[in-house]
């Protein structure tokens, strides 16, 4: 990792991102299941991330 420099008057800020509530509460369930079981919790896939097949492909073209 590079070391970057300020150009000047401009300075380079980074802030955490803020969670939401339903974050915090998804998070923690998370680490309460890991502790419990030891094991990761399964997760929902989202239909966004969705990989498109071949077959796929050619239905959107059409």
């Amino acid at each position: 990792m590079g070391y970057i420099k300020e150009p000047a008057g401009i300075d380079f800020v980074v802030d955490p991102t803020p969670l939401t509530v339903a974050d915090r509460k998804k998070i923690s369930e998370i680490i309460t299941y890991y502790k419990a079981t030891g094991k990761k919790m399964p997760l929902q896939k989202s239909a966004t991330k969705t990989r498109l097949t071949d077959a796929n492909k050619k239905k959107t073209l059409v």
